[in-house]
C-alpha cells in the first residue's frame, strides 16, 4: 500500500525502526499532528513502527467516517488493549465488539439520552459548588496553603478536580456518594486511585512499553508489585459495585415506582444485563468518566490563567448568567439544563475549544477484524489504524489557518473565522470547521463516546463554579510549560495544575 509516508520521508525514520524512535521521542499524537499537515496525502498516511510494523494514520472527513461509521465493525479495538483492560474494566460497552456491542450500547442509550442527562444537572452542580464553597473556606481559614500574598495562595487544583469528578460519577452514574470532596482517603477512593489514579506512574509506564513487545497475557502473570496491587485494589471495587447493584435490585423489587436518576439504576431498570455485566459497566463509568472530565477541567484553568481578560469576561457572564452558590449550603441550587445550556455563549464557546485543542484522548487505536478497504485502498486483516484527534482537530485543512491557535472565539457565532468553511450551520456546533468529522475528541458512530452529553454539562458546570468564584494565574510562570504533557489513560498536564488562587468576592 502506498498512502504517502515512507520511512525516509521524516529525518530521525530508520530503514528497521520506521517512525518507531521519532514516536516515542515525540509526545503521544504530535508526530501525527505535523504529518498531517505537512505530508501530501490523499486521506490515509501509511507510517511504519519498531519492526517496520505498518500503521495507517486516518486524515479526512471521508477515511473517519468510513472507519468510524460505515464499517466500523471491520475495525476493532486491538487485543491487546481488550486483554489490558478488560483485566480491570470487564467487557462493558467500552470493550464489547460485535453483537455484543450492539446489545449493551442499544440498552443503556436511554440512559444517555438529552432529556435524562438534563435531570442530572443539578448534582453537577451541587458537587461543583460544594468544592469550591470547601477550597474558598480552606483559603479564608488560611489551610489552602502556605505560599500566600496578595495576588491569591497556591493550590494543586488538580486533585480538588479528580476528587469532585469523582463524586459526580459516584452520585450520576452509581447513585453512590464517593464523599471524596470532604475525605479523599476513604478505603473506597484509595482503591479507586491505585486503579485509575496511577496511570502516569514510572511502574506504569514500564508495564506500557513491555506491553509493546511482550503479549499482555503474560505481563500480568509477572511478579511485579503494580500487578498484584491493581489486580486486589480492582476486585474490592468490583466487589462493592456488586453489592450496590444487588441492594438496587432488592430496592426496585421491593418498590417497582420508584424514580431513580443515575445511569446504573435506568440501565438496571432496563433488565437487559446481568448483575457481573452491570459491574462491568461501572468499572467502565469510572474508567471513562471521571479523570477525562477532570483532566479537561484542568487544561481549561491552564488556559485561562494566561489570558486574564478572556478569565475575567468568562466570570462576568457567569455572574451574570448563572445562580451563585451560599458558601455554607450546597442544597437546593436552582440550576437547570436550560439556563446552562442557552445564556452563556462565552462559557460553552471556552469548553468547545479546550475539548478541541486538548482533547482528553489524544488517540485511539483500531485493529481490522477482516480484510476491507479505506477509500477504495485494501486493508489487510489485523492492520493497526490510528484516530488521532491531537492531529485532525489541528489539521489546517479543516480548520484553516489559525488551526493551531487556541481561540474561543471560532465557536462564537458572531466571530469571522477567515475560514469558509462550516458555513450553513451555527459556529457554536462547528467551530467553523468543514466536518463534524474534523472534531474527534468524542469519536462518532456506534463507537462515540456515550457519555458525550454527560461529559460537556458536567464540564460546563465545574468551569463555570472554579471561575465565577476565583482569579486565578501560573503559580510558577517561569518553570512551567503548558506543551509539557505526561500521557496515561488521559493526557495530563506534567505538574498538574498549580495555580495561585484568589476568591472574588459577590458571587
Amino acid at each position: 500500500m502506498a498512502f504517502g509516508l515512507s520511512p525516509a520521508s521524516d529525518s530521525g525514520a530508520g530503514l528497521l525502526t520506521g517512525h518507531g524512535t521519532i514516536l516515542i521521542k515525540e509526545k503521544t499524537g504530535l508526530p501525527a499532528r505535523r504529518w498531517i499537515n505537512t505530508v501530501p496525502n490523499d486521506g490515509l498516511i501509511r507510517y511504519m513502527h519498531l519492526g517496520n510494523k505498518e500503521r495507517i494514520l486516518l486524515t479526512s472527513p471521508k477515511a473517519h467516517s468510513e472507519v468510524l461509521v460505515t464499517k466500523s465493525y471491520d475495525f476493532q479495538k486491538p487485543a491487546d488493549a481488550r486483554v489490558t483492560l478488560g483485566r480491570l474494566l470487564g467487557v462493558g460497552v467500552l470493550l464489547a465488539e460485535g453483537e455484543e456491542h450492539k446489545h449493551q450500547r442499544k440498552n443503556l442509550m436511554p440512559a444517555f439520552k438529552y432529556h435524562h442527562i438534563r435531570d442530572l444537572y443539578s448534582v453537577f452542580w451541587e458537587k461543583s459548588a460544594q468544592m469550591v464553597n470547601l477550597v474558598t473556606q480552606e483559603i479564608k481559614d488560611g489551610k489552602a496553603g502556605t505560599d500566600t500574598n496578595d495576588k491569591g495562595t497556591v493550590i494543586q487544583f488538580e486533585n480538588w478536580l479528580s476528587r469532585c469528578t469523582l463524586d459526580i460519577i459516584g452520585i450520576a452514574g452509581m447513585g453512590f456518594d464517593f464523599n471524596a470532596i470532604n475525605n479523599p482517603d476513604t478505603e473506597l477512593n484509595n482503591h479507586y486511585r491505585t486503579v485509575f489514579g496511577g496511570q502516569s506512574s514510572s511502574a506504569a509506564r514500564m508495564l506500557m512499553f513491555l506491553g509493546m513487545i511482550i503479549p499482555p497475557r503474560l505481563i500480568r502473570l509477572l511478579p511485579l508489585e503494580r500487578n498484584n496491587t491493581i489486580s486486589d485494589a480492582a476486585k474490592s471495587i468490583r466487589s462493592i459495585s456488586r453489592k450496590l447493584i444487588k441492594d438496587k435490585q432488592a430496592a426496585l423489587a421491593a418498590n417497582p415506582d420508584q424514580q431513580n436518576k443515575d445511569i446504573l439504576s435506568v440501565a438496571l431498570e432496563s433488565g437487559a444485563f446481568t448483575v457481573e455485566n452491570l459491574v462491568d459497566q461501572t468499572m467502565t463509568f469510572l474508567a471513562a468518566g471521571h479523570e477525562t472530565t477532570a483532566t479537561a477541567t484542568s487544561w481549561a484553568l491552564l488556559e485561562l490563567a494566561q489570558r486574564p481578560k478572556l478569565q475575567a469576561d468568562l466570570r462576568a457572564e457567569i455572574r451574570a448568567q448563572l445562580p451563585s452558590f451560599a458558601p455554607d449550603t450546597t442544597s437546593n441550587i436552582p440550576m437547570t439544563a436550560d439556563l446552562l445550556d442557552k445564556s452563556v455563549p462565552l462559557l460553552h464557546a471556552v469548553c468547545s475549544e479546550v475539548l478541541r485543542y486538548h482533547a482528553p484522548v489524544p488517540m485511539t487505536r483500531r485493529e481490522t477484524s477482516v480484510d476491507t478497504s479505506i477509500l477504495g485502498h485494501p486493508v489487510p486483516k489485523g492492520t493497526n489504524v490510528f484516530i488521532v484527534p491531537w492531529a485532525v482537530n489541528f489539521s489546517t485543512e479543516q480548520w484553516g489557518a489559525d488551526a493551531l491557535e487556541f481561540k474561543p472565539e471560532r465557536w462564537l457565532d458572531s466571530h469571522s473565522h477567515g475560514h469558509e468553511q462550516g458555513q450553513g450551520q451555527s459556529k457554536a456546533h462547528s467551530g467553523g470547521a468543514e466536518s463534524n468529522f474534523s472534531n474527534l475528541t468524542f469519536l462518532h458512530g456506534p463507537r462515540s463516546c456515550i457519555g458525550m452529553s454527560f461529559a460537556k454539562a458536567e464540564f460546563a458546570c465545574l468551569l463555570a463554579a472554579v471561575v465565577g468564584r476565583f482569579e486565578f494565574q501560573i503559580a510558577d510562570p517561569e518553570g512551567w510549560d503548558i506543551g509539557d504533557v505526561v500521557t496515561g489513560i488521559v493526557a495530563r498536564p506534567r505538574g498538574g495544575v498549580k495555580l495561585r488562587m484568589k476568591v472574588v468576592e459577590g458571587w
